[in-house]
């Protein structure tokens, strides 16, 4: 039976997700309708969501395959746009890397954006939260999100066409990722990795297939990277 502390901590965790809602229903309601325009019905946009359960990535795959580009293609920009996992799943070893594997393979499918920013900066925060309690908060942060990504998928699937695309609903995602990544630019490094990344996908957005970001992701990260190296990491 799990101890007071755990439960604390998962209701924690349910709570600080909940407001993530505000952009998770527009933006699991666009990706819906816009794989509905696609031609998938709403099982499988399920199946795509349940699958992947990354949005931009959802977002880049469902274009390219629109635009009819080759599978290799589609393949690379989905993985690249998702190559912040890796560093996510890095950031977060030390304090979930000792779980069960059971549990870290759940935790791996649940890493999400904002389960990866409410985690890393309550368990940076609150370093005396054992092993258990880092886990259910971590697993509280996506109760509240990820049905509600499952559900809204369906929805904008079902109604499609029904919802004009001048609703504005493509707002969600740049403020979702603005709400993430502003809190996160606590360095030199980072905020040099994040201008570099954004002018560079700015200045190579003529590349087809959006192949900018893979140059940007890749300028961005060495930008860090270099910035790291030369005035060291933070205390």
């Amino acid at each position: 039976m799990a101890g007071p502390g755990v439960k604390s901590s998962y209701w924690r965790g349910l709570r600080d997700g909940l407001p993530f809602l505000l952009v998770i229903v527009p933006f699991a309601t666009l990706f819906g309708v816009l794989a509905s325009d696609a031609g998938l019905n709403a099982a499988e946009a399920l199946a795509f969501s349940v699958a992947v359960i990354a949005g931009a990535a959802q977002f880049t795959a469902l274009q390219l395959m629109q635009d009819h580009a080759p599978l290799i293609v589609v393949l690379a920009s989905s993985l690249a746009v998702n190559l912040r996992m890796a560093m996510y799943s890095a950031s977060l070893t030390p304090h979930l890397g000792h779980l069960p594997l059971w549990k870290r393979g759940i935790a791996a499918y649940f890493l999400i954006d904002q389960s990866y920013a409410l985690g890393i900066i309550k368990f940076e925060k609150d370093r005396e939260l054992n092993q258990s309690e880092r886990f259910a908060y971590f697993i509280g942060t996506v109760s509240g999100i990820c049905p509600f990504w499952y559900i809204f998928t369906v929805v904008g699937a079902l109604v499609g066409s029904n919802i004009p695309m001048n609703t504005g609903l493509d707002f969600a995602m740049p403020i979702a990722f603005i709400a993430l990544v502003g809190p996160g630019l606590r360095t030199g490094a980072h905020m040099s990795a994040a201008f570099v990344a954004s002018a560079s996908a700015l200045l190579f957005a003529f590349l087809p297939y959006n192949l900018g970001l893979l140059v940007a992701a890749v300028l961005g990260m060495a930008a860090g990277a270099e910035v790291e190296r030369r005035w060291g990491a933070p205390a």
